[in-house]
C-alpha cells in the first residue's frame, strides 16, 4: 500500500567536474518530500534528487537521465555549450524568457520527451479546470455549497436502485479513505494524496486531506464515482506519486509512519469500484430502437417512437412520424410509459397507427425483455370492474390525488382510469395504470393518511364524503385487497435532498426535497417553487436520482428557482389555471434560460408522467395512519 511513498529525504549531491562550470547549483532544503516511482526518485523541479532543469537549454526531465555526476545538463552538447564563449549570452536569453541561442541535441530523449508531454497535459488540465469552474460559476449553483450552507442531508445512493451503483454502493460512508489528486501542490505533473470523507451527499463527498486534522481550510467536494478517485493502494499499484499537500508538508518528518498509523483499520473503496461504476453505466437501450410510448396529445393511446439518445438511462424518444425530429418525449428506460412493439395490441390498449408503412433504415424493434416487468396478477377471481371507484394520482397534475373511476379493464392487469368530473367525452384523457401500480389507492386512503383528496370538478357537497358520493352515483368502491400494499424499506426520510424529474416538463431534472412520506409514497418539492408544483411520486420511481447524478451522467441540472422566475411563472400559471380537457396542459416550471418562454397552448401540452410501477419486497397496511 505504501510502496509508492517514502518520507526520508536523501542528499545525493557531489562535486562538480572540471570540464563543467565552476558554479554549483544551490542546494534545496533537505526536508522536501521525496517520491519513489518505479525506481525513480523525485522531489520538486531543480531538486537535488528527482527532477532537474538543464542549465543550458532549460529543459526539465528526470534527474537520473541527465548528464554527468551533478546532473546539471541534459546532454553532453549542453554541457560543452555551457562552457563555451556563448555561455553568458545563452543564460541571459533564458533568464529573459527568450529561446536559447543554440539548440542542444538531447541524447536522453525518451524520459525528457515523456516529461514534457506530461507537463503539457498538466497545463491543458489546468485550462480545462479553469473553463469548468467558469461554467459552474455562471450557473450559480453548487450542490456542495448548497448542502454545506444549509446543513442539508441528501438521500443515500442506496435509495435509488435504478441509478448507477444503486445496488452495489456497499458501506461507503464518512471516514472512508480515498486516494485523490493533490491540488495543493506545485509539481507540474498530477500527483495524489489520501483524503477522508467528511460528509456524504449522494454521489458527492466532502473530502479532507490526511494531515489536516480539524482544519477544514482545504476541504473540497467531488463526485466519488469520478475517474480520479481511487481506493487506498492504487497509487502504489499503479506507480503513481503520492505527495502530501504543500500546506502541511513540513508538519511531519516521517509521512510514511503517519500514513501507516492513520490508515491501519480504516475503510476504503473496493478495488473494483471504478469497474463497477463503469458497468452500472452501461445501458441496453440504444439509438434507433423502436418502442411504444404514450401519446402525449391523447393519453388514452400509445404511438411508435424511436430512441434518439440515451443519457444515464434516460431516453429521448422522437415520435416516428415527426419529420423534423422535434416532436419528442423524455422518460427513463424503466418507465411504465414505454413498452415493446405490439404491447398495445396484446392487452387491448388503444394505439395510433403510424402513417409510415415500413420501418426506416437502421430502425429496429426493442427486445421485449429490456422493459420493466410488472407483477403477474390473477384476474380470474375477484377483480377490478368497470365503474368501480378509487383514488388515483392525476398524471396531468401530479400534486393531487383525485376521485377516479375504472373505465376499462385490459389484459395482463392493466386498467384504464378517468378522473371524475374532468373526463373528455370521447375518453381521450383516460390513462393506463397497472393494477399493482403504487399510484392508485383504495377509497379512503387520503382521509386515513391525512392527504387532501381532490373531489370531482363541479361537485358542490363539500367537504367531500365517499359514502355520500358512492350512494349518489350508484357506484361501489374497488376492493381494498386488490391494491398493492407492499412497502419496501426505501430509506428515504423527510427533508432529504435529491435530483428529481419535473414530470410536468419531463426533460428537466431539478433540485428537490422529500417533504412527506406516506408508506411508499413520496411528496417531492422543487426547491424555490411553491407547493402547488409538488409531485406525488413512488419511492421506486426511476425519475428520482441521487445528488450528483446529473454531474455523473452529463445531464443538465436545473438549480432552485429564483424569486423573479417564480413570480413570472405564477402570473402565467394563474391566467391559464388547469382547464382540464383533451387539450389540457399542466403548469410547468421555467428555468432561468426559459423565462421568455410562454406556456404552450392548444394541443402542444406535455404529458405528465406518472409514478413508477416498480415492484418491491416487504408489506405494510394501507390503513396505518401516517403523520403529515
Amino acid at each position: 500500500m505504501f510502496d509508492g511513498y517514502d518520507s526520508c529525504s536523501e542528499d545525493t549531491s557531489s562535486s562538480s567536474s572540471s570540464e563543467e562550470s565552476e558554479e554549483e547549483v544551490a542546494p534545496l532544503p533537505s526536508n522536501l518530500p521525496i517520491i519513489k516511482n518505479n525506481g525513480q526518485v523525485y522531489t520538486y523541479p531543480d531538486g537535488k534528487s528527482g527532477m532537474a532543469t538543464c542549465e543550458m537549454c532549460g529543459m526539465v526531465g528526470v534527474r537520473d537521465a541527465f548528464y554527468s555526476k551533478t546532473k546539471r545538463f541534459c546532454s553532453v552538447s549542453c554541457s560543452r555549450s555551457y562552457s563555451s564563449n556563448s555561455k553568458k549570452a545563452s543564460i541571459l536569453a533564458r533568464l529573459q524568457g527568450k529561446p536559447p541561442t543554440k539548440k542542444a541535441k538531447v541524447l536522453q530523449k525518451q524520459p525528457l520527451v515523456a516529461k514534457l508531454a506530461a507537463y503539457a497535459q498538466y497545463q491543458a488540465t489546468l485550462q480545462n479546470q479553469a473553463k469548468t469552474k467558469a461554467a459552474v460559476s455562471m450557473e450559480g449553483f453548487s450542490w456542495g455549497n448548497y448542502i454545506n450552507s444549509n446543513s442539508f442531508i441528501a438521500a443515500p445512493v442506496t435509495c435509488f436502485k435504478h441509478a448507477p451503483m444503486g445496488t452495489c454502493w456497499g458501506d461507503i460512508s464518512e471516514n472512508v479513505r480515498l486516494e485523490v489528486p493533490n491540488t495543493d501542490c506545485s509539481l507540474p505533473t498530477k500527483v495524489f494524496w489520501i483524503a477522508g470523507i467528511v460528509k456524504l451527499a449522494g454521489y458527492n463527498a466532502l473530502l479532507r486531506y490526511e494531515g489536516f486534522e480539524n482544519d477544514s481550510g482545504l476541504d473540497f467536494w467531488c463526485n466519488i464515482c469520478g475517474s480520479d478517485i481511487h481506493p487506498v493502494g492504487w497509487c502504489a499499484a499503479s506507480g503513481k506519486p503520492l505527495v502530501p499537500p504543500r500546506t502541511i508538508q513540513h508538519k511531519y518528518t516521517n509521512w510514511k509512519a503517519f500514513l501507516v498509523k492513520r490508515l491501519t483499520g480504516a475503510k476504503t473503496l473496493p478495488p473494483d469500484f471504478s469497474q463497477k461504476v463503469s458497468e452500472s453505466m452501461q445501458y441496453p437501450f440504444k439509438p434507433c430502437m423502436r418502442v411504444e410510448v404514450v401519446d402525449k396529445r391523447h393519453l388514452c393511446r400509445t404511438r411508435v417512437a424511436v430512441v434518439e439518445s440515451v443519457i444515464g438511462g434516460r431516453l429521448r424518444l422522437v415520435y416516428e412520424e415527426s419529420e423534423d425530429r422535434t416532436d419528442d418525449f423524455w422518460c427513463h428506460m424503466h418507465s411504465p410509459l414505454i413498452h415493446h412493439i405490439g404491447w398495445s395490441r396484446s392487452i387491448g390498449h388503444r394505439f395510433k397507427r403510424s402513417d409510415i408503412t415500413k420501418k426506416q433504415d437502421g430502425h429496429f424493434d426493442t427486445p421485449p425483455h429490456l422493459f420493466a416487468k410488472v407483477k403477474e396478477v390473477d384476474q380470474s377471481g375477484e377483480w377490478f370492474k368497470e365503474g368501480m371507484k378509487l383514488e388515483a394520482i392525476d398524471p396531468l397534475n401530479l400534486s393531487t390525488i383525485c376521485v377516479a373511476t375504472i373505465r376499462k379493464v385490459l389484459a395482463d392487469g392493466f386498467l384504464m382510469i378517468g378522473i371524475d368530473g374532468s373526463e373528455a367525452a370521447d375518453g381521450s384523457d383516460w390513462f393506463c395504470y397497472h393494477a399493482t401500480s403504487p399510484s392508485i389507492f383504495p377509497v379512503g386512503f387520503c382521509e386515513i393518511n391525512m392527504i387532501e383528496l381532490t373531489p370531482p370538478r363541479g361537485y358542490t357537497k363539500l367537504p367531500f364524503k365517499w359514502f355520500d358520493y358512492l350512494r349518489e352515483t350508484g357506484s361501489i368502491a374497488a376492493p381494498v385487497k386488490l391494491f398493492n400494499k407492499d412497502v419496501p424499506n426505501h430509506g428515504f426520510r423527510v427533508g432529504m435532498k435529491l435530483e428529481a424529474v419535473d414530470l410536468m416538463e419531463p426533460r428537466l431534472i431539478c433540485v428537490a426535497t422529500v417533504t412527506r412520506i406516506i408508506h411508499r409514497l413520496l411528496r417531492i418539492h422543487f426547491d424555490g417553487w411553491e407547493e402547488e408544483y409538488d409531485q406525488w411520486v413512488d419511492c421506486e420511481s426511476p425519475d428520482l436520482y441521487p445528488v450528483g447524478w446529473c454531474q455523473l451522467t452529463g445531464y443538465q441540472l436545473q438549480p432552485p428557482a429564483s424569486q423573479s422566475s417564480r413570480e413570472n411563472q405564477s402570473a402565467s400559471s394563474k391566467q391559464k389555471k388547469k382547464a382540464k380537457s383533451q387539450q389540457y396542459k399542466g403548469h410547468k416550471k421555467m428555468t432561468t434560460l426559459q423565462l421568455k418562454e410562454e406556456l404552450l397552448d392548444g394541443e402542444d401540452y406535455n404529458f405528465l408522467q406518472g409514478a413508477s410501477d416498480q415492484e418491491s419486497n416487504g408489506s405494510a397496511n394501507f390503513y396505518i395512519k401516517q403523520e403529515p
